[in-house]
């Protein structure tokens, strides 16, 4: 198990390890209290992270966006890159029915595991963590969560124009520091300009740059 952070107080992490099967034959704490703080922390980190990420989607995308990525079946899988099975303290019947292979066991862990951080070393150490473990997932959820609308506009053209001359995509302008970026990119098509958008990367900027001028078409 490497969970890529050292506890200041260990024995948070002892207790984040600590299943309800445990618990109850042992008659001591278990982690569901951590578990029911770490959601609260994620949603908050999550929330904010693609807000910022996803300035064109709407409320109900960006609900649907942070539902994907906290999800049982994201969460546990992040869980095993962690390998967080290998901590976890069970009781006797959870252990015999492989406690440490479920899903809904192992999101709850990483749950627990975050709300630890927090209360180990505060929200932007919790921020931090999370971010790290999720790497570029949370950028790029744009892309699966969301139809591809470069795809799409490609797609349009070539069945209206009956022709091979694709959308292409013109970086305008990239403003702000390196750790920061905002990128502004133009969709163009025959030389004309039909889409603009930004992002904090190109990819998304072009996303963005499709989706305008996809649904300025379907406006039409």
């Amino acid at each position: 198990m490497d969970i890529k952070y050292k506890f200041k107080n260990p024995k948070l992490l002892e207790l984040a390890m600590t299943h309800i099967s445990f618990a109850n034959d042992n008659r001591i704490e278990s982690n569901q209290r951590l578990e029911f703080l770490g959601d609260s922390v994620l949603s908050y980190i999550i929330a904010s992270q693609i807000y910022k990420l996803h300035p064109n989607c709407d409320e109900g995308e960006l609900t649907k966006i942070r539902s994907y990525l906290v999800c049982e079946k994201s969460l546990a899988e992040l869980a095993r890159e962690l390998e967080l099975g290998k901590g976890v303290r069970f009781g006797r019947s959870e252990a015999m029915s492989s406690g440490a292979k479920k899903d809904s066991i192992l999101a709850d862990t990483f749950e627990a595991v975050l709300g630890a951080i927090f209360l180990d070393s505060g929200i932007e150490m919790a921020e931090k963590w999370t971010l790290d473990i999720f790497g570029d997932r949370i950028e790029n959820i744009n892309f699966s969560a969301e139809p591809n609308y470069k795809s799409e506009l490609q797609i349009y053209f070539q069945k209206r124009d009956k022709g091979s001359e694709v959308v292409k995509y013109r970086l305008k302008e990239k403003n702000g520091p390196d750790h920061d970026p905002e990128f502004f990119v133009e969709a163009v098509y025959k030389d004309k300009v039909i889409g603009r958008g930004n992002g904090k990367n190109r990819k998304i900027a072009e996303q963005n740059a499709a989706r305008q001028a996809f649904e300025g078409l379907k406006q039409k």
